[in-house]
C-alpha cells in the first residue's frame, strides 16, 4: 500500500485488505512518508509512542520486538486524573496502561541511564488507545509498523516532576520496575501488571527507543517537550463507548480513570 492509501484507512477507520508486504525496515519509511503528509496537512507531532515492549503478550500478537510511532497534537490529550475520551473514528480500539514521559532536553548520542534521566523532565500515568486496521488483530510485525504502531489515541494522566521522585537513575527506574497497576472496568478488575514488564522497566524501554529511533534512516530525533509513552504493562483490552476504565497505580504514579463515549 502506498502511504496515501494508508493515511485513507487510518482516516475512515477502515479494514485493510491485505498486509503491507514490506519488511521492518521498510515498514519505517513508509511510516516516515505517512507522517510527512499528516504534518503537510497540519498535524503537529508531539512525541512517539514505544509499543509491543511487554514480552508477556508477544506470543499472543505474534510480535517479538518493540515498534515505535508518531504521537500527533491531534491524537493526545493530557488531563489531572480523569477525563472523557472519544472513541470516535479508531478501528478496534483497545486500552493499554502506561508509564509516559516528558522529555526536558534531546539527549546526547550513546546517552548513558544517568544523562538519559537528566533529559526526562516528568513522568506520569498515561491510557494509550490502541487500534488495528486488520480483522481480528492479526498482523505481522511490519503491518503494526505501517499502522502507525497502531497508535489512536494517548491520554496523560497527573504529571509529577522528575526531580521530586529520586535523585538518580538507578532509584528512578527501580521505583518504576516495581510499580504495579490494576486496571478495571466498570470498577471491575480485568488485569494487573507491574513496570518490569516492559523490557524490565520503563527507563529500559525508554532507551532501547532511542537506539532504535536514532539508527532509523530519516527519523526525527528526540526533542524537548516531547512525550514518549513507553508500553503496556498489562495485556490490551478492547473497549467500547460508555465504559469507565480505571488504573490505580504504585507511587510514583497517580491513578487514571477514562470514560469512554
Amino acid at each position: 500500500m502506498t502511504p496515501e492509501q494508508l493515511l485513507r484507512h487510518h482516516d475512515h477507520a477502515s479494514f485493510w485488505s491485505q498486509g503491507c508486504g514490506l519488511d521492518v525496515e521498510a515498514a519505517y519509511q513508509q511510516a516516515l512518508a505517512v507522517r510527512r503528509l499528516r504534518v503537510a496537512r497540519g498535524e503537529k507531532p508531539r512525541g512517539f509512542k514505544v509499543g509491543f515492549t511487554n514480552r508477556t503478550i508477544w506470543p499472543r500478537y505474534q510480535v517479538f520486538a518493540p515498534i515505535w510511532g508518531t504521537v500527533y497534537e491531534t491524537t493526545l490529550l493530557f488531563c489531572d486524573g480523569e477525563a472523557g475520551l472519544s472513541l470516535a473514528g479508531t478501528c478496534q480500539p483497545r486500552i493499554e496502561p502506561e508509564c509516559v514521559f516528558g522529555i526536558a532536553a534531546t539527549p546526547p548520542a550513546q546517552a548513558t541511564p544517568e544523562q538519559l534521566f537528566a533529559c526526562i523532565e516528568w513522568v506520569a500515568p498515561g491510557f494509550e488507545i490502541v487500534q488495528s486496521h486488520q480483522p481480528e488483530w492479526r498482523f505481522l510485525a511490519a503491518d503494526t509498523v505501517c499502522d502507525g504502531a497502531l497508535h489512536a489515541r494517548l491520554l496523560v494522566g497527573t504529571r509529577i516532576a522528575v526531580d521530586t521522585t529520586v535523585q538518580d537513575a538507578a532509584s528512578f527506574e527501580e521505583r518504576l520496575a516495581n510499580a504495579r497497576v490494576t486496571l478495571a472496568k466498570d470498577g471491575r478488575v480485568v488485569d494487573q501488571g507491574v513496570g518490569a514488564n516492559v523490557l524490565d522497566g520503563p527507563l529500559h524501554a525508554l532507551m532501547h527507543f532511542l537506539v532504535s529511533l536514532r539508527d532509523c534512516p530519516g527519523a526525527p530525533d528526540l526533542m524537548p517537550g516531547d512525550v514518549v509513552t513507553t508500553g503496556t504493562w498489562t495485556d490490551a483490552w478492547p473497549v467500547t463507548p460508555g465504559e469507565t476504565w480505571t488504573a490505580q497505580f504504585d507511587v510514583p504514579l497517580a491513578p487514571l480513570t477514562v470514560k469512554f463515549r
